[in-house]
């Protein structure tokens, strides 16, 4: 039997009911046995959390500063280890794992500096005489509840921005992936975290993530996850005035003109609709193409597919590993009826695939002759499905992209800089993607989206403070 990886409350290890960590690539392989929190134990959590408040939100900004970087460099050491653990959990490729576990080091260290950084300014007031300040505070208790595609880089960029502002944290990772969270929640207590500024509470989202949500003492909770879930997450926080931030999903689209490079659109869309198993919520699954070039790019990214190899995430020469679990398998699939159903053409994949283990394989799924009206061009599947829908000109392939309820990530591939600065402009999405894929982005540079796939300030970089800190104003008569 797997070593039991407890909860963390109030500094302390405490049991609970043992659940597998399975691994979506050998279906037969426990990647260890992880404890579930009870409701009971996440009040203990608040409560903890509650009482370490008022000493860390004090803390000098040296101390903060040491325990972020110390974690940075332990992350940073053991990327190869953290990141297998990753993808043996998860089902990304171990490449992808190991680049992730980067990603969640170089947070770390970024927030380590802004520590340091954090500053307010003195103002004259308008009567003489007086001075005024202006300064940032932790908002206090921030609970922190990630999903299972990323399990190590947005549990790290919640975390990472709340400990540095001096908050205190009870984090929910997903249910289905809770290892790599275990492990930076280890690291970030053995740097020398004092009892209670960070709480792990794993778990199901209906026990764990309720009681968070029913908790008057949470000051804050940052999600990312379902909207409907989101929606949960903001109707609890009205109720009880407390601030919230929502990252939901997206349906992202990839616009391809006539007069972009081939080669560039093909790749761009091959990595950002089906890498890491198409399960980002930045991934373009609605490729919009104009009819100049929409036959030479369906064929090629067509062929691009064919060569990609799906296997097991740790092998060696694995393009794109299994989906995560057998319930996301079994929507997948369902939602590749739907596009039949509809009448959009399936070109390519869609099948499950057996390999060497038991795991949850599927072929990347690509659509032609589909609408933006379409299920399958509206809703979020999260999964390696992309649909392929022609338009005309580059004003309709705008419009395209923009008739959607999600505003997260939006692409073009082109090489006229009059469009590529148009579609900058007037993409209704958080982030545009010029000749890149929707997917990937930068560890310093602001997170987020509009419409139905974000609430809330921005997520990662120095934006981060909107969330994590309230603003106090003091004047003073010397």
């Amino acid at each position: 039997m797997p070593e039991l990886h407890k909860n963390l409350i109030a500094g302390e290890w405490v049991d609970g009911e043992a659940i597998p960590n399975i691994n979506p690539s050998n279906t037969n392989d426990i990647v260890g046995q992880y404890a579930r929190a009870t409701s009971d134990d996440v009040k203990r959590a608040i409560a903890a959390a509650k009482a370490a408040f008022p000493a860390w939100s004090r803390s000098g900004p040296l101390e903060r500063h040491g325990i972020l970087r110390k974690a940075s460099d332990e992350i940073l050491a053991r990327k190869d280890e953290l990141g297998r653990l990753l993808s043996q959990e998860e089902g990304k490729t171990l490449a992808e794992g190991i680049g992730e576990t980067i990603r969640a080091a170089q947070i770390f260290d970024f927030f380590a500096g802004e520590v340091l950084r954090l500053a307010g300014e003195t103002l004259p007031s308008v009567r003489p005489g007086i001075t005024v300040d202006v300064t940032r505070e932790g908002v206090g208790v921030v609970g922190v509840i990630t999903p299972w595609n990323f399990p190590i880089a947005i549990p790290a960029w919640k975390i990472a921005p709340a400990l540095a502002y001096g908050n205190t944290v009870v984090f929910k990772p997903a249910d289905l992936v809770p290892g790599s969270s275990w492990a930076i929640v280890d690291i970030l207590n053995r740097a020398g975290l004092p009892k209670g500024v960070l709480n792990l509470v794993m778990g199901k989202g209906s026990v764990v993530g309720q009681a968070m949500l029913d908790s008057p003492d949470l000051a804050a909770i940052t999600f990312t996850g379902s909207t409907a879930t989101g929606k949960r997450v903001a109707a609890a926080s009205i109720e009880h005035n407390r601030k919230f931030q929502l990252e939901m999903g997206g349906k992202n689209p990839m616009v391809v003109l006539d007069d972009a490079d081939l080669a560039t659109a093909v790749e761009a869309c091959a990595n950002g609709a089906f890498f890491s198993t198409g399960q980002r919520c930045t991934a373009s699954s609605r490729l919009v193409v104009t009819e100049g070039i929409h036959d030479k790019f369906v064929g090629a990214l067509t062929d691009r597919l064919k060569s990609l190899v799906v296997d097991d995430a740790l092998k060696a020469g694995t393009h794109i590993g299994p989906v995560v679990d057998g319930n996301q398998l079994a929507q997948d699939e369902s939602y590749i009826d739907i596009g039949r159903k509809e009448g959009a053409r399936l070109v390519f994949g869609g099948e499950r695939l057996n390999r060497e283990t038991p795991g949850f394989y599927l072929q990347p799924a690509l659509f032609t002759e589909a609408t933006n009206e379409m299920r399958i061009s509206r809703e979020e599947i999260f999964g390696p499905v992309a649909s392929v829908i022609r338009v005309k000109n580059y004003d309709e392939a705008l419009a395209v992209a923009n008739d959607t309820p999600f505003g997260l990530s939006s692409g073009i591939c082109t090489s006229s800089l009059k469009h590529a600065h148009h579609f900058k402009r007037n993409a209704e999405a958080g982030m545009v993607m010029v000749n890149l894929p929707t997917a990937g982005v930068d560890f310093h540079v602001p997170f987020g989206g509009r419409k139905g796939s974000s609430y809330g300030p921005r997520e990662q970089g120095r934006y981060a403070a909107e969330f994590y800190t309230m603003v106090k104003t003091a004047y003073t008569l010397p």
